[in-house]
């Protein structure tokens, strides 16, 4: 029997029709409450004799929960560990952990930690969590996804794995994202984790050192490409249609042309996104939003250098175009504000080797050669002629913003903004503590990993984390609440508007482009209602007014409290 969840009028969680009994009760991670069972439910749920006597509350259970984790030490990954096997046995009580600890945890649970537990996957594995689809599934995924625990799956994220953070092609341990990102939905938008749901399409891998490892857990084969990995995806968005009508798909860490295809595909056929396309690109567009307001500058006044042409570095051109366009600019002016450079050089329309999904974003050949940037293994040359205000980088290449290229930039800008986004934190471009010698302390910084504040000339200058869980849960949020048959990219725009919006005066004084962490719900509600409001105003959501919207969300989110449960 699945899972039925369902919100009371007067605002209580149940699980209703509960079957189990007994140790079967305590092991499901979704029904277990541990020591908070009152004695009522022990005597009707045949507890009785199972717990210690004393029932305790959820805060106190919380706090012996985080005294747990606290004694893995120092050891990011230890914690880990600690907090998935919480999850694993009590999933109410991982949230309150969560939700209590939000700043310290987050980079446990997500990233930069997840990409070691990503590479060790096989060698950490303990219980299954989530679905993997395989070409051995193939015409029978609707049947595997009925195996899931729920019959009402609203929020689905899933990835093939080729490209987990900037560590490449992880295989099977790709999937420690799907269940990371749908943690922080949890934690964040409060959607109930019996509605989501983790997947990994598992269609082999190329990483030999998995490949070679005994223990390796997954599809032990090459990377499935071409027409046969095409139809799998396509029966999977089919199965999910079919068996979740309705349902939310997030496509996550696919490799740069898969993942545009694969967006532009079905994102008008089933309701979907990428969100290291533009979920990435909302974020950053945002901290440049509050990175102007810091200035007093227009982002119109700016000109951007971004280097690294995959999802993310895409994905952020075509939404800062799409702003710049919304703010007036046009022409020439709209497209020299932008420039791209991948590992060839400047992407431009008069190169042969130009892939698809690069060539909407690319300058026109005459344009490039007039501006003789060079080449992007000289990027040093590119900032000289470029001269640009902000300089943003998703390459995955560690230590590519060297010291003469930062410096250079800031020669040519009172406040560099510099961000050097890559996860994990070893992948990131440069350090904080560099950036900040660099640009003599002007610069406006940000980086995709966490970095401790930095100490220059008797000031702490705090390094804000350009991190995507300000904007997917309430992007999420906002499009099931919405009921949006699509997922447009005006809703992405509204969010980052809506993010840049919440940034207080205080929050800029100190440095910061971004609310503080701890904030993560409130923050949430703000994005969703904003993403909702366009949805509708777009026509791509239902007819709601802005109080049936208001309304629609306050029924959506879980509170973190224990369910009822309704015994069968």
């Amino acid at each position: 029997m699945k899972y039925r969840l369902e919100r009371e009028p007067n605002g209580q969680w149940t699980m209703t029709d509960v079957w189990k009994r007994g140790h079967a009760l305590l092991t499901d991670p979704l029904l277990n409450k541990g020591t908070a069972f009152t004695h009522e439910e022990r005597e009707v749920f045949e507890l009785e004799g199972m717990l210690p006597t004393q029932v305790t509350e959820r805060v106190r259970q919380a706090k012996r929960a985080y005294e747990h984790i606290l004694h893995k030490g120092d050891d990011p990954l230890e914690k880990y560990v600690g907090m998935a096997a919480l999850q694993d046995r009590n999933e109410t009580l991982f949230y309150q952990v969560l939700a209590d600890h939000v700043e310290e945890l987050i980079p446990i649970v997500y990233t930069p930690t997840v990409g070691t537990a990503a590479e060790g996957f096989s060698h950490l594995f303990r219980r299954g969590r989530g679905l993997w689809i395989t070409p051995d599934h193939r015409g029978r995924i609707f049947d595997v996804l009925g195996h899931v625990r729920s019959e009402d799956i609203r929020l689905i994220v899933a990835t093939d794995n080729e490209r987990i953070l900037g560590l490449g092609d992880q295989g099977a341990g790709g999937m420690v994202i799907p269940i990371g990102k749908l943690s922080l939905y949890t934690l964040g938008a409060g959607i109930h984790p019996a509605y989501t749901l983790p997947v990994s399409i598992d269609v082999g891998t190329d990483n030999r050192r998995l490949l070679d490892d005994p223990l390796y857990v997954g599809w032990h084969a090459p990377r499935l490409r071409g027409a046969e990995y095409e139809s799998l995806i396509d029966e999977f968005v089919d199965a999910v249609k079919r068996r979740f009508p309705g349902a939310l798909l997030q496509w996550e860490d696919f490799k740069k042309a898969n993942a545009f295809r694969i967006l532009d595909r079905y994102r008008d056929t089933i309701p979907s996104f990428n969100d290291d396309i533009q979920g990435t690109a909302a974020v950053v567009v945002a901290g440049l939003l509050a990175a102007c307001r810091m200035t007093g500058t227009k982002l119109a006044d700016q000109r951007f250098l971004l280097v690294g042409a995959g999802a993310a570095g895409v994905g952020i051109a075509r939404q800062l175009s799409h702003t710049l366009g919304e703010e007036g600019l046009a022409g020439e002016a709209l497209i020299r504000s932008v420039a791209l450079l991948d590992s060839r050089g400047l992407v431009h329309d008069g190169r042969s080797d130009l892939e698809p999904h690069k060539r909407t974003i690319a300058w026109p050949g005459d344009l490039a050669a007039r501006l003789d940037t060079g080449n992007v293994l000289d990027l040093a040359h590119t900032v000289e002629a470029y001269r640009p205000t902000v300089l943003i980088g998703t390459t995955g290449r560690p230590g590519l913003f060297t010291e003469p290229i930062v410096r250079a930039m800031a020669r040519h800008a009172d406040r560099p903004v510099v961000m050097a986004l890559s996860n994990p934190t070893s992948r990131c471009e440069a350090t904080a503590s560099n950036l900040v010698d660099w640009t003599e302390g002007r610069g406006i910084l940000a980086t995709g990993s966490p970095f401790e504040p930095v100490r220059f000339e008797g000031r702490v200058i705090p390094i804000p984390q350009c991190n995507n869980v300000y904007v997917f849960p309430g992007v999420g949020l906002g499009a099931i609440t919405s009921r949006a048959g699509s997922v447009t990219d005006s809703m992405f725009a509204a969010a980052a508007a809506e993010l840049a919006s919440l940034v207080t005066d205080a929050d800029l004084n100190a440095g910061m482009l971004y609310p503080p962490l701890a904030e993560l719900r409130t923050i949430t509600r703000h994005i969703a209602r904003a993403v909702a409001l366009d949805a509708r105003d777009r026509g791509v959501g239902a007819d709601f007014t802005d109080a049936e919207i208001d309304e629609a969300l306050e029924h959506e989110v879980w509170d973190l409290d224990y369910p009822a449960l309704r015994p069968v």
